[in-house]
């Protein structure tokens, strides 16, 4: 019986930001500035409790059918955050990733990801994972894509493929997978978000919206998740 109690990978869907702002009568894309703040407590989080992976769900695929408003404020924060925040990031040892369909990357934030991903290059304490133009089902089919074109090709013989080979066709590629997932805002459901990868993930869900989170909600979530005897199927 294999058991697991330890996380090596932590993966969050960052809910309620439009719904906190309305209560705070704020303009809904406004409550992504707080949600930004959220974000940092994870990383501290991630950093204390020696976990090596995050994967936040920044930008959904679906995201683009927000108003235009909307994503341009998005857009203009992600690049602020990340640049103003290098030099922390550098300093505590946390590499920034972008995981997505790099041909829907906006030009606006292109500059920033190939700056933010070459200077945390050498950092190792964290991998933060940015999911970006990312959606699950997108991700899957476009490595069943790649592998059949390979084949076709002559770059790979049928009877070499193999499962691990075909997580590196995927765009989270060979990164562990999460054994926990966090999702705010009382929704219960994942998404789109790491559906190859979640296969045994254990589920957690909170009722509070994404910029209220806290320390102790994610102490709570971890207390739980080391209580679970994970079989994985044993």
């Amino acid at each position: 019986m294999r058991t697991c109690t330890m996380i090596q990978h932590l993966a969050c869907i960052m809910d309620g930001n439009r719904r906190w702002a309305k209560k705070q009568g704020l303009r809904p894309w406004l409550g992504h500035n707080q949600g930004a703040e959220s974000v940092k407590r994870v990383i501290q989080f991630a950093l204390d409790q020696d976990i090596k992976y995050v994967s936040l769900y920044t930008f959904s695929i679906e995201n683009f059918k927000r108003s235009e408003q909307e994503i341009s404020h998005l857009f203009s924060l992600l690049v602020r955050v990340l640049r103003d925040n290098v030099v922390k990031y550098i300093e505590q040892g946390v590499r920034i990733h972008f995981i997505g369909d790099e041909n829907l990357f906006p030009e606006a934030v292109k500059e920033t990801i190939l700056f933010m991903q070459e200077q945390t290059k050498d950092c190792s304490k964290l991998h933060l994972n940015l999911l970006f133009c990312y959606g699950g089902q997108q991700e899957i089919f476009g490595a069943v894509k790649k592998v059949l074109s390979h084949i076709k090709n002559g770059l790979l013989a049928l009877e070499d493929f193999t499962e691990d080979l075909f997580k590196k066709y995927l765009w989270m590629g060979n990164i562990p997978e999460p054994e926990l997932i966090i999702r705010t805002g009382g929704t219960k459901r994942l998404s789109n978000f790491l559906l190859y990868q979640a296969a045994y993930s254990e589920l957690y869900f909170l009722d509070c919206l994404w910029p209220d989170i806290t320390e102790q909600d994610l102490q709570t979530a971890v207390t739980e998740f080391k209580r679970i005897q994970r079989n994985l199927g044993g």
